[in-house]
């Protein structure tokens, strides 16, 4: 599996496991209305394109087929985490993140947050993060609950409070 930067010509590729994925894992947890608000049929390039605008992101590859993605805003927002549904429990998330966090801790960010879905929550919560609250966001006019997570990193030689 190679980890490297997300480039424009992934775009589709994203999408499409963006889509998939939503459709095939988050059905477990989440309405039909829900799923079809999230992941519509088809999907929207020209919104994704504005959704990812700015946020660094990383991809991973293996042979040659985009696995999943990860976007990590520079304030330590992790906007965006997803594995391919056939890739699931299989590393990727996990290497995503560490790739994406570690390039964000060098930058001198030390809180990362995000708000994750009823599915996500328990990797978040194996990478470290603390629950700090559940809501009801709406997404299309369509109200969804999920977890507002926070994880604090101390700087080497320090300890966190």
């Amino acid at each position: 599996m190679i980890i490297r930067r997300y480039d424009d010509r992934d775009l589709e590729s994203i999408v499409t496991l963006f889509t998939e994925s939503v459709r095939h894992v988050n059905i477990l947890h989440y309405s039909e209305e829900q799923i079809t608000a999230a992941a519509p049929q088809p999907p929207d390039l020209a919104r994704w394109r504005k959704r990812i605008a700015g946020i660094p992101l990383w991809v991973a590859e293996f042979d040659g087929q985009i696995t999943g993605f990860c976007g990590l805003r520079g304030n330590g927002h992790v906007d965006l985490l997803y594995t391919d549904y056939r890739f699931q429990r299989q590393g990727v998330a996990r290497a995503l993140y560490q790739q994406a966090e570690a390039k964000t801790l060098q930058q001198g960010v030390r809180r990362l947050f995000t708000e994750a879905s009823i599915n996500a929550r328990p990797f978040f919560e194996t990478m470290g993060f603390a629950m700090i609250r559940e809501q009801e966001i709406e997404f299309c006019g369509v109200m969804f609950r999920n977890y507002a997570m926070e994880k604090l990193v101390a700087l080497p030689g320090t300890l966190s409070t």
